[in-house]
């Protein structure tokens, strides 16, 4: 190294070791740069007592803190932070806050904590803009509010009533379980491993459609930036899941006649919402499935040959082969319909929901039947909407004691399809429509029996 540069820096040393200390303290710092060269700053020059005096003026003004910090006084009396440096050959101007909220301690530790970064190569705004970034996304990142917002982004890829059952059913088969308040990205496999295989045990078909959708969550997550990586991206549900064969489930049904007539009067006579009323009427006469009785449209019924069809594709077996389902209706059946017929029949819904614009929802007959008081497993008076087929088909087969009604016309009132493409081919080609009249005319007026106030109807 030149004499001569070492002696000026020698220089620079001495001068500053012959200040008085206090001054060395308050005003004066060394900085090193790579251990070649001093550089003398001034900083810490304001005291709390000048920053109080400052009164404003017709123009705003600075007082200078040193070292890049310095108080800007607005002529409204603002006192604002300002915090300026150089880097890259660019200057640039961040602010903390306003004086007294940030006192001058504290204002000086965050220049320190601003100095510090910029030594590392580190523009300190770019840095805390991005932690601030990071703190709202990690913020909004619970489980609750990404569903929320992939909900949203549904309504327009969904029917209505899909729409309805996704916000219902993965709320409160997914979202709960897991934890709504629960960081996406605390969210392990084997959570959602967890939580669909119990569903799979008690309701497989639920679970099986719960899946895609919980991985289009996590999808909607990563492309949002709530996480880096779609942990279910390249998992097939099978895997989640689980391949247990799906078992029958047994709906609750009531097969005892003294209650089933005390089920019959509770419903004719419930007071609350008109279509759930005639819908759970409805189903009593006829054993429809819980989606096809609550999505029932005008265009399926026919006033006048008393007749019902449902589209095949709207059934649970939707072989093409198959003919649209076709179930002729009691009087009691078209009475009721007739009656239902005057509050809905602007809508393409038979029974409409609160909305006045989308069908009864599957649950709501079910919770009415829970305030009806059969929701009791212990004292067999427990009913859901789909356990009136399993009531029909237990009963009729009691009350038919001169085998009036073959097999297959009582399989068919549920649509039961036997599962050989073989015997389907021939039993295809049989009409059950007009066998059908009789059983369902039949069941409707034992149904009708039961009613304490019949008054000798449908006779």
């Amino acid at each position: 190294m030149v004499g001569g540069k070492v002696g000026g820096k020698n220089k620079i040393y001495q001068k500053i070791k012959s200040y008085p200390q206090d001054i060395k303290q308050k005003h004066y710092k060394i900085d090193t740069l790579k251990g070649l060269i001093f550089k003398m700053k001034v900083s810490n020059i304001l005291t709390d007592t000048e920053i109080k005096k400052a009164t404003p003026k017709d123009k705003k003004y600075y007082l200078n803190d040193g070292d890049g910090l310095r108080l800007k006084v607005t002529p409204t009396n603002q006192k604002i932070w300002c915090f300026r440096f150089n880097m890259n050959n660019k200057s640039y101007e961040t602010t903390f806050k306003s004086y007294p909220a940030v006192s001058l301690k504290d204002v000086r530790t965050k220049r320190n904590e601003y100095k510090s970064l910029i030594l590392q190569g580190i523009n300190p705004i770019h840095h805390f803009r991005e932690i601030n970034q990071q703190k709202i996304l990690d913020d909004n990142s619970n489980l609750q509010n990404i569903f929320n917002e992939w909900l949203e982004t549904e309504k327009t890829k969904s029917g209505l009533k899909q729409w309805e059952w996704k916000k219902l059913r993965i709320q409160k088969d997914f979202i709960e379980p897991i934890g709504k308040s629960k960081n996406i990205k605390d969210i392990k496999i084997e959570d959602i491993k967890r939580v669909l295989s119990i569903k799979s045990k008690n309701a497989p078909v639920t679970a099986d459609k719960l899946y895609p959708y919980i991985k289009g969550i996590f999808s909607y997550a990563k492309a949002n930036d709530y996480i880096q990586v779609n942990i279910l991206s390249d998992i097939h549900k099978n895997h989640i899941i689980g391949t247990i064969a799906p078992q029958p489930t047994n709906y609750p049904k009531i097969t005892d006649t003294n209650i089933l007539k005390e089920l019959v009067n509770k419903i004719y006579n419930y007071q609350g919402h008109y279509s759930i009323k005639n819908a759970l009427k409805l189903v009593l006469h006829i054993p429809l499935r819980a989606e096809n009785l609550c999505n029932l449209r005008w265009s399926y019924i026919d006033f006048e040959n008393n007749l019902l069809t449902i589209p095949r594709n709207l059934m649970k077996v939707k072989d093409k082969n198959l003919e649209d389902f076709k179930m002729p209706l009691s009087a009691a059946a078209i009475e009721i319909l007739k009656s239902q017929y005057e509050l809905t029949n602007h809508s393409e819904w038979v029974f409409l929901g609160n909305s006045n614009k989308s069908p009864i929802n599957n649950e709501s007959p079910n919770k009415a039947l829970k305030l009806m008081g059969f929701d009791d497993v212990e004292n067999n008076r427990k009913i859901s909407l789909h356990g009136f087929r399993g009531t029909f088909r237990s009963l009729i087969d009691t009350l038919d004691t001169d085998n009036k009604f073959s097999f297959e016309v009582k399989e068919y009132a549920l649509d039961h399809q036997e599962k050989s493409k073989v015997v389907r081919a021939y039993t295809n080609k049989s009409d059950y429509t007009n066998q059908l009249k009789p059983l369902m005319n039949f069941w409707s007026g034992f149904i009708v029996g039961l009613l304490e106030d019949n008054k000798g109807l449908y006779k």
